[in-house]
Order: structure tokens, then sequence, then C-alpha cells
């Protein structure tokens, strides 16, 4: 799988990521979106909270493979090329993600041990991050559950600046992102 982008069209590598990484937060969200339909303390709520502690790991893992594959080149151009004003803004909102998918997950790492309990990663028990601490953890939660509706914005925005430059600009921005037709 190249991890290289060409002047024309993101490496596989980073497509694949790109997308599988939506699909993860996606299901990261609904999963604790979506916890309340269990009663607390139940199988199935326990189920769903680690499944997002889980999932929400895994993205952290992930964007370090995304990292490295965008430090491999540089990013497709983009025809006709935008504005520096746009260029900006795709640089700081890219950069805003990034730095969602790294602070998210420690920021619930830290929560969940700041309330004495153990993160179970794909059958791992991680450690506890901090010493228990019922205040400092209901702190840290406030501060995930801030940056999780930042979230929602910022994964918002990314894809309707997307499809703007699909379908007003007219550009190839979203199409750098696609696999090639014909392809697998």
């Amino acid at each position: 799988m190249p991890w290289k982008n060409t002047e024309s069209r993101y490496s596989t590598m980073t497509i694949a990521l790109h997308w599988l990484m939506l699909v993860l937060l996606a299901v990261v969200y609904a999963c604790i979106e979506f916890r309340g339909i269990f009663p607390k303390g139940s199988g199935g709520r326990t189920l769903i909270v680690e499944a997002h502690f889980m999932l929400g790991l895994t993205v952290f893992a992930l964007v370090w493979l995304r990292l490295f594959a965008r430090a491999q080149g540089v990013a497709p151009k983009i025809l006709p090329t935008p504005p520096h004003w746009q260029r900006l803004l795709s640089t700081l909102m890219h950069w805003a993600l990034y730095l969602f998918m790294i602070a998210m997950p420690i920021l619930g790492w830290l929560t969940t041990s700041a309330k004495g309990h153990q993160v179970m990663f794909y059958g791992l028990d991680l450690p506890l991050l901090l010493a228990e601490n019922k205040p400092l953890a209901k702190q840290l939660q406030g501060w995930h559950e801030l940056l999780g509706t930042v979230g929602y914005w910022l994964i918002g925005l990314h894809a309707l600046a997307g499809l703007y430059h699909h379908y007003v600009m007219r550009d190839n921005t979203l199409q750098r992102m696609w696999r090639k037709r014909g392809q697998a």
C-alpha cells in the first residue's frame, strides 16, 4: 500500500486511514450518544462505554500513522488553486482535527483514570494515568465533553468544506481523497 502522495492524489494509505477514521469517529460518537438506552450498571451499558474507550484509543493510535503518512510528502495540489485565505483555513482545520484526535482520547483516558477505573484496549488493561481523584475526574470529563462538542463542529465543517469545493468551487479537493475509478 503506497505511503507517498502524488501531485494529483493522496496515497492509498492516507485515503484508507481517512475514511476508516471517519467511520471509527462516527462509532465512537454513536457509542456515547446511545449509551443511555441501557440502564446504568447494565452489561449493555458497560459494553458500549468500553467500546467508546477502545475505539477512541484506536483513533489515537491511527492518528499517529496518519501524521507519519502526511510527513512522507506534501499534500496533492488543489486545482484550480484556491485563494490564500482558503488554503490557510484548510491548514488550520486539518491541524485542529489532528489535535482533536490526539487530545480527546488522552482526556478520556485521564478522566477514566481519575475516576479510578481501568481502560481496556483490545483485552489489555491500560495503566491508570492518574491516581483516583473524583473532583479532577469531573473537571476532566467536562473538558472531554466540551471538546467532543467542538469535534462535531470540526468534523461537520470539514465535510461541508469538502462538499463546497466539490459542488460549488468544482475543484479537485474531494477527488484527491477518493480512490481512483476502477480500483477495487
